[in-house]
């Protein structure tokens, strides 16, 4: 029997050295040239290239373990498709508990979040859309007063706001906000700073929505003379939504700028008080948030109104495109609550986004996940399992959504200005990564020859400008289109 062991596990690991050197002798000079050549040449570099049927076209460094950054997304876009379907839809409800009485309502109203990360300008007009259909549905039975509170309910999720491993510098911007089953304008206020006066004066500011008052700015920029160079900086203090601004402008520079809120879900009902006090209806009640457990079918709950989002795919494809951290995190939660039936966490939901990678053949015991976005620098998988997820995904019913939720190479989302005088222009679907010190891009590549091959590269630990290692990366996938 031991003897039986020891054979298979010589033979094992010749085998693994022989496939080891099939793949080193695949990979051809031109890659290693073309980086060897280029000022990034001391960075950790992987390049995997397969065609349709998974064989192995390039390979180099391709079973090490890399810092993926948004290309993670590819795998837990999957995920979402699968588990949840491609026509899943978010269901979002205003419930009036109490009667009403002339025109008063005597009661509260309350919203049920279920985790939809779309109520906001992405997939509508107007990021206001909601509360406007909402005024509408309480005007038309003849509401004009709350003698009550408007409370948000956001107990789907846990209170838990951020993945571990955020940095703590990324939480005042759009691309780090704070999790929340009940959110709006993807928790976010958007900025808007005009340089109109002379230097050495304060910029004006406005914001969205309505110049809320829900946020406190605190206005320390300056204007300098014009051809001076635009300096960023923004910092919400954090488990606060007071905001400081210190950026310094040259005159005549507009600049627009999304910045994170604290507490999604009392920003979601703040904004609809003052919303229908706009529009005419007063809430003498409070604005209050819940976890606590309720039986939404017993005696005493109105269901007033539900808001249904529309179909996953179209979500996952702004996801894709627009590589969207917010609604990543957000789906993931919804995930695990929606599979497990418990309160929606982030890391219940990497058990789940684990066991899904496990299914679809990656072996989890070199997998580290801090989130689903890929933001987090702890987050590692192998660049060979990435690439060969992309041959092994075309076999899902769900492919079609898959793909086409992808950024067009000099087309659109992440990928608009990049390829546009490339001859792969229109011809790369693929998701884009970045975090500091990573660089990656996987996807489908359109050869000259006019067949499909999946590439995956990825480079870490890098010190030189990201244009510049962008222009690598386009010569690595230019070689690939002619070379297959």
């Amino acid at each position: 029997m031991k003897l039986a062991k020891s054979a298979t596990l010589i033979l094992s690991l010749f085998l693994s050295g022989l496939l080891a050197g099939t793949l080193k002798a695949q990979t051809s000079p031109a890659i290693p040239d073309i980086i060897e050549n280029s000022r990034a040449s001391d960075a950790f570099w992987t390049v995997q290239v397969r065609d349709s049927s998974g064989a192995v076209l390039e390979n180099l460094n391709g079973s090490k373990l890399i810092r993926p950054a948004s290309n993670l997304k590819l795998i837990s876009s999957a995920a979402f498709l699968e588990y949840l379907g491609p026509d899943f839809r978010f269901e979002t409800s205003l419930f009036g508990r109490g009667e009403l009485d002339g025109d008063r309502w005597r009661g509260d109203f309350i919203v049920r979040g279920s985790g939809d990360p779309s109520i906001s300008g992405d997939m509508y007009d107007d990021p206001l859309f909601l509360f406007e259909k909402w005024f509408n549905v309480l005007d038309s039975l003849g509401v004009k007063e709350i003698d009550g509170n408007l409370i948000g309910h956001e107990g789907l999720f846990d209170d838990i706001p951020y993945p571990k491993g955020w940095e703590w510098d990324d939480l005042s911007y759009y691309y780090a906000p704070e999790i929340s089953a009940l959110s709006f304008n993807s928790n976010v206020v958007n900025l808007e700073v005009v340089a109109d006066g002379e230097p050495g004066s304060k910029p004006g500011i406005e914001w969205s929505p309505f110049n809320t008052p829900y946020v406190q700015f605190i206005n320390e920029q300056t204007i300098t003379p014009r051809g001076t160079r635009f300096n960023e900086s923004y910092r919400r203090e954090l488990g606060s939504n007071i905001i400081y601004l210190r950026s310094t402008l040259p005159q005549g520079y507009y600049e627009t700028e999304p910045l994170t809120i604290h507490n999604p879900a009392r920003y979601f009902m703040d904004t609809f008080k003052r919303y229908l006090a706009m529009r005419g209806i007063s809430v003498r009640g409070q604005v209050l948030t819940e976890r606590i457990f309720y039986d939404w079918n017993a005696e005493g709950f109105e269901l007033i109104d539900t808001h249904r989002s529309k179909p996953l795919y179209e979500l996952v494809k702004w996801l894709n495109i627009e590589s969207d951290n917010f609604y990543t995190e957000m789906l993931l939660k919804k995930l695990a609550a929606k599979k497990v039936g418990v309160e929606g966490s982030t890391e219940l939901g990497l058990r789940v986004l684990k066991e899904f990678m496990h299914d679809n053949g990656m072996d989890t015991t070199s997998i580290i996940l801090r989130d689903a976005s890929g933001m987090a620098p702890a987050t590692l998988l192998r660049a060979s399992e990435l690439n060969q997820f992309l041959v092994d995904v075309q076999s899902k019913p769900y492919f079609e959504y898959f793909y086409n939720s992808l950024p067009v190479s000099g087309f659109n989302g992440t990928l608009s200005h990049r390829f546009r005088n490339s001859s792969v222009s229109n011809r790369f679907n693929g998701k884009t990564g970045f975090v500091s010190g990573v660089r990656a891009l996987s996807g489908y590549l359109q050869t000259s020859s006019g067949d499909t091959v999946m590439v995956t590269i990825a480079t870490n630990n890098y010190a030189v400008r990201t244009p510049v290692l962008d222009l690598v990366h386009e010569r690595i996938i230019e070689h690939i289109y002619y070379a297959y």
